[in-house]
């Protein structure tokens, strides 16, 4: 039978290892959800693990991770409870931990419509929204003739500088770990700048493309077409919609929109940066 919600209410919150990433993946599964091991195996190394661990066996019944970009602002992604868990409070009160433990720093989310409304209750506020699209690319319509080329190793520190251009804050512990982490990693660069570039990493059966960082629409066109060039997965991302002309090219291009999410934050008035660069982030689970 379900645990009650009180000792559920009544056990610890602790902080999560990568020795739980297969409890994290079972609880993933256990709402539907992919089990998505990879992108678990990086935000517990670069973020922080929140988890109650279930009352009754072995396992989480609910967690969370929040990954830091400093003082200025910080992410919140798979927010989890158990489906045995659901509707008890658990999520209510590990996102009530983690504003506690986030102190004065900002906080952003992507939120579906059903964790909307508890996330407005604490204080967040919508700042955009996003559509996820997925598909096998192809290449109906052409994407503009920008030069697109696979990083090395150099282009890093302009990759760093770039991105914390368009984000508006250092995200170096992320942004470092791309090449061990994706597929593909590549550039846009012209006259000798580099003006952009995307990342492609595998998650179940896909593709997923981010960060996609371009200097305008065209760019970061160029960009996802040389990745789908170079996999026979279908492609994932999510593309903030104020970019409609981009939308409608993936779109004409066989990625179409499967789930839409709002961009929420809390504590500020809209996130930092520059929105206009930023196509689509690394993942909605880290901004």
């Amino acid at each position: 039978m379900p645990s009650s919600p009180a000792p559920l209410a009544q056990l610890p919150i602790r902080h999560l290892t990568s020795g739980d990433l297969l409890a994290c993946a079972d609880l993933s599964e256990n709402r539907g959800w992919p089990r998505e091991e990879h992108k678990w195996g990086l935000l517990l190394t670069a973020g922080t693990g929140y988890g109650i661990d279930d009352p009754d066996g072995p396992g989480l019944a609910a967690c969370c991770v929040v990954t830091s970009y400093g003082p200025g602002l910080a992410a919140i992604g798979m927010v989890l409870v158990a489906e045995r868990y659901a509707r008890q409070g658990a999520g209510r009160r590990l996102m009530r931990h983690v504003l506690a433990e986030a102190g004065d720093t900002p906080l952003t989310l992507y939120a579906t419509a059903n964790g909307q409304p508890l996330y407005e209750q604490l204080g967040f506020a919508e700042a955009s929204r996003a559509e996820m699209v997925c598909g096998r690319f192809t290449f109906t319509a052409p994407a503009p003739d920008v030069p697109v080329r696979p990083a090395t190793a150099e282009d890093l520190p302009a990759i760093l500088r770039l991105d914390h251009e368009a984000f508006g804050l250092d995200r170096t512990l992320v942004i470092a770990r791309l090449p061990a982490f994706a597929d593909l990693l590549r550039v846009a660069e012209e006259d000798g700048e580099i003006t952009g570039f995307a990342a492609a990493w595998p998650n179940m059966d896909t593709h997923v493309i981010g960060p996609l960082i371009a200097r305008d629409p065209g760019t970061a066109k160029a960009l996802i077409a040389s990745l789908a060039a170079a996999t026979d997965r279908p492609l994932r991302t999510d593309i903030d919609v104020r970019h409609a002309s981009l939308l409608r090219w993936a779109k004409e291009n066989g990625i179409d929109t499967i789930a839409t999410t709002s961009v929420m934050i809390r504590s500020l008035p809209d996130l930092p940066g520059d929105w206009r660069r930023r196509f689509a982030p690394l993942t909605v689970a880290a901004g």
